[in-house]
């Protein structure tokens, strides 16, 4: 707040010197190193997170202190905490099934030490939601259902889930309690399928494509069901589904095309009064795809049309999106549309095709997508596998064979390389935690320049910063009672957090 006192109104009138402000920018306000370690214990009375796209700085710990009354107009970012939007649920990466093999090939210690750093809450990333394949998937280990056998009193899990998959889960818990599971389906089993969306098609026995047969629409709901509690009796707890990934793909290696009325129908008649049934309090989100609805006429905002239905939108929280076609804008216009659902972003890759291993070309795009994603409403952010190896494997045969992981491993299971996914995830989730509140952050505006504001469980705020350009950026933030000034580096992202 301001201070009118006669040494404020002098530092006032010293401000409009340039001078004045690279030096208060550069002084006790200003960039103080401390350890690199990631827990926060440090003495100041911010705490801030730093990386670059050179990787000179990576989530590298410095401190700033509060500002003696001194707000510095017009650079300023003003927090307003009294305006709430989305509750966040968290932010993280898949576990899939390649992710889950290549963990468990690495040494015990070496895994250990690598998912304290990306998931322990306060001594790490704090990545705190996955999501997992129901089944295969194209970064599979082989191609499989949970129920390959005809008949739903055939369930089982696999060697994929008990070998790979639930002992990373299990030892991610242990380091995070809270965590957070969504499970999706690439395909129902193949005996569930036809070719064609009517009950008088012919079988249709692939992997790929097809629709699943309405006959089969209680069975396949009893599936989702035996699959969380499956998990469960792990010690798993399943937070949420959803009923297809990707439903208008039907080319995907593993793949069912369900289009809108059918998801309709499937959750309003089977899959939502099953887990009701069950007991199973687990969300729901539709959709699973793509913003522009791979440009198919019929298919355009697939979420609004089944939450017409009322009797299947009681079961549905809301709907889940990725980054492979179409504009972000298309989250604002659902949420516009039907503000009482929710959002989540629940996969994104990188790969060979816009060099993403390279952080000069990617760290600044990355890192702006996640910041826009809380900005259009979204409650979580999840993006692809968590890990790779350098080779891009393992995957299905037609699977994507130039993806990369939010990071990739060496051959010998030893050397990681953090690519720019895990940065875009990083800095959300090194300081927003799981309960906090998006705030409405405003004043300062420049091209280049990027920010959002949280308002955590703790009542610690929380302001991701980043800076486009290639010059530094001084600004100063002011949350009502404090301020403190930063120059933040160019091509660089600061995650900042205070009391």
């Amino acid at each position: 707040m301001e201070n009118f006192s006669i040494k404020s109104l002098v530092y006032k009138l010293r401000y409009l010197s340039v001078v004045f402000f690279l030096l208060v920018s550069c002084g006790d306000s200003g960039n103080i190193p401390a350890s690199d370690t990631n827990n926060d214990a440090i003495t100041h009375d911010a705490l801030i997170y730093l990386s670059t796209a050179s990787r000179s700085m990576t989530f590298k710990k410095t401190g700033v202190n509060f500002n003696t009354g001194l707000n510095i107009f017009p650079y300023t970012i003003t927090l307003h905490p009294e305006e709430k939007y989305q509750q966040m649920d968290g932010f993280g990466a898949a576990i899939t099934g390649s992710t889950s093999f290549n963990l468990m090939q690495m040494e015990a210690t070496d895994r250990a030490k690598f998912l304290k750093e990306v998931f322990d809450l306060i001594e790490g990333r704090g990545f705190s939601y996955v999501r997992v394949c129901i089944g295969t998937s194209d970064f599979s280990l082989s191609d499989y259902t949970c129920c390959d056998n005809p008949g739903i009193e055939n369930f089982a899990l696999t060697s994929e889930e008990t070998q790979y998959v639930i002992p990373v889960l299990k030892e991610i818990l242990e380091i995070n309690p809270t965590l957070k599971i969504m499970g999706s389906p690439w395909t129902c089993p193949r005996w569930m399928k036809i070719k064609h969306r009517n009950k008088t098609s012919s079988p249709y026995n692939s992997w790929t494509g097809g629709h699943l047969n309405p006959f089969y629409y209680q069975d396949y709901a009893e599936y989702f069901v035996k699959w969380i509690k499956a998990f469960e009796a792990h010690g798993i707890p399943v937070y949420s589904i959803t009923p297809q990934n990707e439903p208008l793909n039907g080319g995907n290696t593993a793949s069912l095309h369900m289009e809108w009325d059918e998801a309709r129908d499937f959750v309003k008649t089977a899959l939502g009064p099953k887990l009701q049934a069950a007991g199973l309090d687990v969300k729901i989100y539709v959709f699973d795809h793509n913003y522009n609805y791979d440009n198919i006429t019929s298919q355009q905002q697939y979420p609004l049309k089944i939450y017409e239905d009322a009797e299947a939108a009681q079961y549905i929280a809301g709907a889940a999106y990725h980054n492979y076609g179409g504009s972000q804008d298309e989250l604002n216009y659902i949420h516009d549309r039907r503000p009482d659902k929710e959002l989540v972003f629940s996969e994104a890759s990188i790969g060979e095709w816009h060099d993403g291993r390279n952080l000069n070309s990617n760290f600044v795009g990355a890192v702006e997508e996640g910041i826009n994603l809380a900005n259009k409403w979204c409650k979580a952010v999840i993006v692809w596998n968590l890990m790779l190896d350098m080779d891009k494997k393992p995957h299905r045969p037609k699977g994507c064979s130039t993806c990369y992981g939010v990071v990739d491993i060496s051959t010998d299971y030893k050397t990681i390389t953090r690519n720019c996914h895990y940065y875009e995830i990083g800095h959300l989730a090194q300081v927003v935690k799981p309960g906090a509140y998006r705030i409405k952050a405003d004043g300062y505006a420049e091209d280049g320049l990027r920010y959002e504001a949280f308002l955590n469980a703790d009542n610690s705020y929380a302001l991701v910063v980043l800076n486009k350009t290639i010059s530094e950026k001084s600004f100063t933030v002011n949350d009502g009672t404090h301020s403190f000034s930063y120059k933040l580096p160019a091509k660089a992202a600061a995650s900042i957090k205070w009391k």
